[in-house]
């Protein structure tokens, strides 16, 4: 195995973090808070440590396989969040909480361990948008762009990652990377600009834009979304955040191609609308015929309410605007169902994805046939195309992954000590990528900081298999993979 080129890349991506910082050391500094020399350090040794692997890793055979994209799969997003952590180590935070907090926000699932964020500096609230930011697909985009050069596979990671299944629309790597990135960065400035022409600050406004185009959902505010109800951010919050859990390689089509056939042929945006609106209606639907007293003063601002959460926890995005566990226990069931749904296959979200649960409840009715009717085949169609079983058995081993992960994460976390909501919704937050769970301690007014450590630490490594979809982390884990 060539570990060179692997160490590399692992060196050029530490220098663009530290570099990251930099803008946070000028935020505080223009702050005149103290805590700017902090940004300033970290940034500097984070550089140094980048430079150093960059130095040692030069020279030599770059040429790579399979094998090396894996491992720098996983490796990438294990020694990115302690370099990212640099900086809440040196404001005091432990070191659980700190790799907990940049794990949960390179990975964009927004669980969070600091409460008081009001009061913070504005440098490290930018940290923690910065992180989502690029954990987003600003470290896939990366990695597109600078693995080719080293020979690695830049498209094998984007897919492992990313589980994008529309395939190659350019023929070069580099222009995909180049396509996605722009995609990115100009949907991000479009959302930050709308979040200020609807009441945020400009610093508000961009912070929230990049944990919104992440599905990350770190705020600047203890309330999340909740500080900004008296303005028209959550309709803007809304929308783009439905535009996040669509597939980025469909947006870059649509909005630098002119294409947009290819969206609207694809059935994931529809099957994604139409869970979003029948959850949302459901939930409506509940509370203005069973609830009595009504939680809501209107049918319009329960739906608005309704399908501002019911999105944030499908794309796995983790903001509230109002305290949804208190909505009833129905409520918290189908808000628990929607943690697993997920967004679109090459999106920001994670989750199961909508072209699984398509495949999946299509092979369940094929089987039934089966079952009934032995002697007739009835292939299984996704978007006019048979799935072939390749992609069919991938889809079933992931499924089956996911479910076995979510209940072991449970089963351990109920170990800890914590209650069965707090465990169970836990696990499904940390695997999912979605952020709040549910219950008094990490509901959507809670946070993970009362957790025990050995909690934290079993949520941090949930949030890094539902990240990189299990499959990656466990083929490194096997002793074939070692052996060659």
């Amino acid at each position: 195995m060539q570990l060179r080129p692997i160490i590399l890349a692992i060196g050029i991506m530490t220098i663009l973090l530290g570099a990251a910082m930099i803008p946070c050391a000028l935020m505080d500094l223009a702050d005149g808070r103290p805590e700017a020399h902090v940004f300033a350090v970290s940034a500097f040794g984070s550089i140094f440590i980048g430079t150093c692997l960059w130095v040692l890793a030069r020279g030599g055979d770059q040429r790579t396989g399979q094998r090396e994209a894996f491992l720098l799969t996983v490796l990438v997003w294990v020694f990115l969040p302690a370099v990212a952590a640099i900086p809440f180590i040196a404001s005091g935070m432990s070191l659980t909480d700190a790799f907990f907090e940049c794990i949960s926000g390179l990975t964009t699932t927004g669980a969070t361990v600091l409460t008081g964020l009001d009061d913070m500096p504005r440098g490290l609230l930018l940290w923690r948008a910065i992180l989502q930011w690029f954990g987003g697909i600003g470290i896939i985009v990366t990695a597109i762009a600078i693995l080719p050069q080293l020979r690695v596979g830049g498209m094998q990671l984007f897919e492992l990652e990313s589980s994008d299944i529309s395939g190659k629309f350019l023929p070069r790597i580099t222009d995909i990377a180049a396509y996605l990135g722009f995609t990115y960065l100009l949907i991000s400035m479009l959302c930050a600009l709308c979040y200020s022409l609807a009441g945020m600050n400009w610093f508000d406004a961009i912070a929230h834009s990049m944990t919104t185009m992440s599905a990350g959902g770190y705020s600047t505010h203890d309330l999340s979304f909740g500080y900004f109800n008296d303005t028209n951010a959550p309709y803007v919050a809304t929308g783009f955040m439905f535009i996040a859990g669509l597939p980025q390689s469909l947006l870059a089509m649509m909005l630098l191609q002119g294409r947009i056939m290819p969206m609207i042929k694809d059935p994931q945006p529809r099957v994604y609308l139409l869970i979003a609106l029948v959850l949302s209606l459901v939930i409506v639907a509940y509370h203005e015929i069973v609830v009595d007293p009504r939680i809501f003063e209107t049918a319009a601002h329960a739906f608005k309410d309704a399908l501002f959460n019911i999105i944030s926890i499908m794309t796995g995005t983790g903001y509230a605007s109002a305290p949804y566990d208190t909505w009833g226990e129905p409520v918290m069931a189908i808000f628990l169902v929607a943690t697993f749904v997920g967004g679109c296959a090459g999106s920001a979200a994670c989750g199961l994805k909508m072209f699984r649960l398509e495949i999946s409840a299509k092979a369940i009715v094929a089987y039934s046939h089966r079952m009934t009717m032995p002697h007739r085949r009835t292939p299984i169609r996704y978007g006019g195309k048979v799935v072939d079983e390749e992609t069919l058995q991938s889809v079933m081993v992931f499924v089956f992954l996911y479910l076995t992960t979510f209940l072991v994460a449970a089963a351990l976390l109920s170990l800890c000590g914590l209650d069965a909501i707090t465990a169970i919704s836990g696990s499904a937050t940390s695997v999912s990528n979605v952020g709040p769970g549910l219950g008094p301690i990490i509901g959507p007014s809670g946070t993970f900081q009362t957790l025990p450590d050995a909690a934290k630490w079993i949520c941090a490594i949930a949030m890094l298999l539902g990240r990189l979809e299990f499959i990656a982390v466990f083929v490194v884990l096997t002793r074939r993979f070692w052996q060659g």
